[in-house]
């Protein structure tokens, strides 16, 4: 596969979302830095769009994944979170190997791509192999890997190889440093002893890299934590000086108290929701977006792995957040149209395109009105991927990635994957 020429291009006759939600109309230049600007026709550019049926947007970014887990799509089902990892995950990463989870990465990418998402915050193992495999691909991401206890099949547990493989690999970046990005993943508090949270915080302040952590996902997490600390997950991490300011990211808080959410504020901390993934694994708590609002903390959005989440899909995701926030406090005015989108395109710097023609996105409405709920709400087709001026993307077709090629692989990859588990 291969990658487009990269350059500024013109989209004629044809609609805008930027992040603030509002419709504009005309013809634009995308620029190779993100920006965008009105067109007047005679700039120089490497291709002309036709965009009179199609919606331009900024595209959907992911703040937390485990990417390769696309090879456990499906794995587990019905079972509770502890049961699904203790009987279902963990025993299959047992047999993990880098070329598993350079096929399970590469189909995570074709997903990506396929419904819009340009970024992915991921934390899984093999995290070089995942780096490389999105370099090719084209996508952004920061990528946390994991050095927690017990829990890493390519190092021995205790050794400190893992946190020392992450240190190396922050130092020397990836092959694509302008997109790809590494970092430091501590599961939980529920497998990583004192000295690893300390250990991946000091880490994370020493190179300015991000670190992230899966945190008050479900009530017995938050009510062990207590039993043995005297402390919710949140204070705990804090009285461990664990939060690296403006770089942490706290998938899911479900169970968080208001303290805790001033704490998450204090450090700048991101906030992950991940609704799918707690819904199906019936967590119980659910992040409350406005309370968190209300404490000044940087909420994300998130789709956990498809092996909890069945999809990659950040445009399912954005209309679960909108529906469990509002069923969840009673109130239909949350998570508007316009506040879903910013929050789930928070920092994109990047560009797609929906297929109008396609009949989830009609009726468009008098003066395009219905056009960014149909998005969210009903979804469509996402025709073209421009990221940092190159085409990932085009005519509905993946440029970098044959998908053909990965469905066929992956297919084969989970049969011998799960050869070994009896």
């Amino acid at each position: 596969m291969f990658a487009s020429e990269v350059g500024v291009r013109r989209v004629t006759n044809t609609r805008l979302i930027d992040h603030d939600g509002i419709v504009k109309y005309g013809d634009f230049l995308l620029h190779e830095d993100g920006r965008f600007s009105q067109s007047n026709g005679d700039e120089d550019v490497i291709e002309v769009i036709d965009g009179s049926m199609r919606l331009i947007t900024r595209s959907f970014q992911n703040w937390h994944t485990h990417l390769p887990m696309v090879l456990n799509r499906g794995m587990g089902e019905g079972l509770p979170l502890m049961e699904w990892l203790e009987k279902s995950i963990f025993p299959a990463e047992k047999f993990l190997t880098p070329e598993f989870v350079e096929i399970g990465t590469r189909a995570a990418a074709a997903e990506l791509i396929s419904t819009g998402t340009t970024f992915a915050c991921d934390m899984y193992f093999h995290t070089e192999v995942i780096g490389e495999t999105l370099a090719k691909s084209g996508l952004r991401a920061e990528l946390c890997g994991p050095i927690t206890d017990g829990l890493t099949p390519n190092f021995k547990p205790g050794s400190g190889d893992a946190l020392k493989h992450m240190q190396n690999l922050i130092k020397n970046g990836s092959s694509r440093p302008d997109r790809i990005s590494y970092g430091i993943g501590a599961h939980s508090v529920y497998v990583c002893s004192e000295e690893t949270l300390r250990k991946a915080s000091e880490v994370s302040k020493e190179t300015n890299c991000k670190l992230s952590i899966h945190t008050s996902e479900t009530r017995k997490e938050v009510a062990d934590c207590h039993s043995l600390t005297g402390m919710y997950p949140i204070e705990y991490l804090e009285s461990l000086d664990f939060f690296s300011d403006g770089n942490t990211v706290c998938a899911h808080c479900g169970w968080v108290t208001k303290k805790e959410m001033r704490i998450l504020a204090k450090y700048e901390a991101h906030a992950v929701h991940c609704p799918t993934s707690n819904q199906k694994l019936a967590c119980g708590g659910t992040l409350s977006y406005p309370a968190m609002k209300e404490a000044g903390v940087d909420v994300r959005l998130g789709t956990d792995g498809a092996a909890s989440n069945n999809s990659l899909d950040m445009r399912a995701e954005s209309k679960a957040a909108s529906l469990v926030q509002r069923h969840d406090h009673w109130d239909a005015r949350i998570l508007d149209p316009i506040e879903t989108w910013k929050l789930a395109t928070k920092g994109s710097i990047d560009w797609i395109t929906w297929n109008l023609d396609d009949i989830r996105m009609r009726p468009i409405g008098r003066d395009s009105r219905r056009i960014l709920a149909n998005a969210i709400y009903s979804g469509g087709d996402v025709l073209d991927v421009f990221v940092g001026g190159e085409a990932l993307r085009r005519n509905g077709k993946t440029l970098t990635i044959d998908e053909s090629k990965a469905c066929k692989d992956i297919e084969e990859a989970a049969i011998d994957y799960y050869s070994e588990i009896k």
